[in-house]
């Protein structure tokens, strides 16, 4: 089934260099070629083995859901699915338990998983007419306030048209993965992984009736950072800063051609997970 196997990780949890040379074990054991990013290269220094290139046929992420963001954008060009060894937190991306590797991993291997795809985003920030930034994210696209305690102004438009002119914290576009992170702990619903929809989710608003807003995948979205010079944001994608926004900045924000594919074990269900994760009865 599997041939090629690429591992990825992020140093500083304890757990993982004892969880690494288990997984190795386990795939060497079944004859399968091992690759290593380059975090698992520096824990496992003089190993000799190869880095992560496009003849991989399998990711394998040990960590959390930030695990899974960092492997799952390294992994979408090369068109190389994923499948996430969960030792984080919540794991809604990562769902399989370190305690069944040679259970649920073994099936896995040898052909019995369920394959899903996930869309991710772009964003371009356009600074007097010319792109100074280019990023994408799995989870969510954020402009937010940055280094002052005072609510930004910005305005949205949706494929042209104009939506509304808010002061608020900042705004999230989040995809339908990004649904159960950011997003929802600004109060925006739980989109089903399959739906072709983006949500803008704005953070703390100062009127009350600016809320969530759904909108089809293939929408176009701009966000015009104000003018006025307390106006100071910043671009995250994913979590991560991109960009320190200034006045005027045009943040661009569509579909990506990029496409996450998701390995999952044979009996995962979605709604399981939300129930575990979320603490529903």
């Amino acid at each position: 089934m599997f041939k090629r196997v690429a591992i990825l990780a992020r140093a500083g949890e304890p757990r993982i260099r004892h969880l690494l040379d288990e997984l190795i074990g386990l795939l060497e054991r079944r004859g399968l070629e091992i690759c290593l990013d380059s975090h698992c290269a520096e824990m496992l220094a003089g190993s000799g083995r190869p880095g992560i290139d496009r003849d991989c046929d399998l990711g394998i992420a040990l960590g959390g859901d930030g695990t899974m963001l960092y492997a799952g954008r390294k992994l979408a060009p090369l068109g190389i699915p994923l499948l996430g060894i969960n030792i984080g937190q919540l794991g809604f991306l990562a769902d399989v338990s370190p305690d069944a590797l040679d259970g649920t991993l073994a099936r896995i291997l040898e052909g019995e998983y369920l394959e899903e795809e996930r869309f991710l985003i772009g964003a371009s920030v356009r600074r007097n007419g010319a792109v100074v930034q280019e990023a994408c994210a799995i989870n969510d696209i954020v402009v937010q306030k940055w280094n002052i305690a005072r609510l930004i102004r910005f305005e949205t438009h949706i494929d042209g048209l104009f939506v509304n002119s808010q002061r608020a914290d900042g705004v999230i576009v989040a995809t339908p993965t990004g649904s159960t992170a950011y997003a929802l702990s600004g109060g925006g619903p739980i989109l089903h992984p399959a739906l072709e929809a983006l949500v803008l989710v704005p953070i703390c608003p100062h009127t009350l009736s600016n809320r969530p807003l759904v909108v089809h995948a293939d929408s176009e979205i701009e966000i015009d950072v104000g003018t006025r010079e307390i106006d100071h944001a910043r671009l995250t994608c994913d979590g991560e800063l991109k960009e320190e926004l200034h006045p005027g900045d045009r943040v661009l924000v569509r579909r990506s051609s990029l496409r996450l594919r998701l390995i999952h074990p044979p009996d995962h269900d979605h709604y399981a997970i939300l129930r575990a994760k979320l603490g529903w009865g």
